[in-house]
């Protein structure tokens, strides 16, 4: 119960400063500092920080079970008998459960993560954005405010994609990373300062972690609820 109620915490404490971060970044974009930098190298490094974030994410997509046994469903060698506990596969680096059947989407007869698939998806298009506009001198000055707006809207619809199933939560997870790129976009049209895209950097890094923890908790709830018994729910009451 302590676990329980200590998980809940954490994601609310996360999910509160992701949220002031949202509004933070709509403020910024509405009253930027009058004073701007001209620090030649900004773009070239911002660009290079936030593409190496998107690089990580897309395999982190890629090879989802290298990655999720720093998070979930790391296997572990036990005394079990058939009669007390069965023992599910990984697809898709999710149990092969239905309770979990709306985290997973089928692709012919593969059968893959929703949300890796998606923020993967989303971080190709962020990738090429940003090629666009920190390499190519694509400028959006009138739209700088919108883009942000929209950028805020898609990673508040990124943190909700636990109440949808499938597909849709294939979309808003690649909508959370093209609105974070949309909202470091706009940030840095406006400021124009590599403080203020350092800073936007870290809450977006935050975000993902939180987007990250938000899923760890819903699989965590989702065990906690189960009444079948299996290795994997186990593993998961026990930690």
């Amino acid at each position: 119960m302590r676990q329980g109620i200590n998980s809940n915490s954490i994601v609310i404490f996360t999910v509160s400063v992701s949220l002031f971060g949202l509004f933070t970044s709509l403020m910024l974009v509405q009253y930027p500092p009058t004073i701007q930098e001209s620090f030649l190298w900004r773009k070239p490094l911002i660009a290079s920080v936030f593409s190496l974030i998107c690089a990580l994410g897309i395999f982190a997509a890629v090879f989802p079970r290298r990655c999720s046994g720093t998070f979930h469903f790391r296997k572990e060698k036990r005394n079990l008998t058939p009669d007390d506990r069965s023992s599910l596969a990984l697809k898709g680096h999710h149990p092969d459960c239905e309770k979990f059947s709306a985290h997973v989407i089928r692709v012919r007869e593969h059968r893959l993560c929703a949300a890796c698939t998606g923020l993967s998806l989303g971080a190709v298009v962020a990738l090429i954005g940003t090629a666009f506009y920190f390499f190519g001198g694509w400028h959006i000055d009138e739209t700088s405010s919108p883009a942000v707006v929209i950028g805020v809207i898609g990673v508040i619809f990124g943190f909700l994609q636990l109440k949808f199933r499938g597909f849709i939560r294939l979309c808003l997870n690649a909508l959370f990373v093209v609105g974070a790129f949309l909202i470091l976009v706009g940030i840095d049209e406006s400021v124009q300062s590599l403080f203020v895209d350092t800073f936007m950097i870290a809450l977006i890094v935050f975000w993902l972690l939180t987007r990250i923890m938000l899923s760890q908790w819903d699989h965590l709830r989702i065990c906690q609820n189960c009444e079948s018994p299996c290795e994997i729910r186990d593993q998961r009451k026990e930690g």
